[in-house]
């Protein structure tokens, strides 16, 4: 039988590992489990990654950037800011399952114990808070928003999404995706200086 090529045989080696990440957690994650997925030997695994904890941090970064490149789908999309804006903040939160909250939450938590996996996170994280300052910058400039700090008001509703995301993902029960909507439509609303309808909604969601 003819070996895969590198490219090929390291996708699925990752593919594996966010599997394996989504059933055990990343602290539960052995190399011994994703080589038995794909019926390889451990050592198949190192020699393509060289430890377990580089794996997984391809892994994470693999996935993220896959969530970025949906990103850059909407930020390339014609629209108003106000209305690329929208589609962001939706898929930043953790109402839709692009996001893939279950795996940013394992992997910040890791991170607060691996230097190199925090690195990776921040950088990923900042890209999408990036975006969405700059699209609040350009909704400022056309007269669509009323906002003297777009850099202050991307992390501020970033920051409540990720606070809701932990409770709807991590919590379940405590906060429904219609509670997390809504409160997102609310202070969106008065951090833009929108208007709000009769239901304390703009209607984002």
């Amino acid at each position: 039988m003819a070996r895969k090529a590198v490219a090929v045989r390291r996708e699925e080696i990752v593919l594996a590992a966010l599997d394996q990440v989504r059933a055990r957690g990343i602290a539960g994650v052995r190399a011994a489990d994703v080589a038995k997925a794909l019926d390889i030997s451990t050592a198949l695994i190192f020699y393509h990654f060289g430890t377990l904890e580089a794996l997984i941090i391809e892994a994470f970064r693999q996935a993220a950037e896959r969530n970025l490149a949906v990103l850059r789908e909407e930020l390339a999309r014609p629209g108003t800011a106000s209305e690329r804006l929208r589609a962001v903040l939706v898929l930043y939160g953790p109402t839709k399952p692009v996001a893939g909250w279950h795996l940013w939450i394992e992997a910040g938590a890791a991170a607060m114990r691996d230097a190199e996996l925090r690195e990776v996170v921040q950088r990923l994280d900042l890209r999408w808070r990036d975006a969405v300052a700059s699209l609040i910058t350009e909704g400022v400039a056309a007269g669509e928003f009323r906002c003297p700090d777009p850099h202050g008001t991307a992390w501020r509703l970033t920051a409540l999404l990720d606070g809701l995301a932990v409770q709807v993902v991590a919590r379940e029960g405590t906060v429904t995706a219609a509670d997390c909507a809504r409160w997102v439509e609310q202070a969106t609303a008065h951090e833009l200086g929108t208007a709000v309808d009769g239901t304390g909604e703009c209607g984002w969601y």
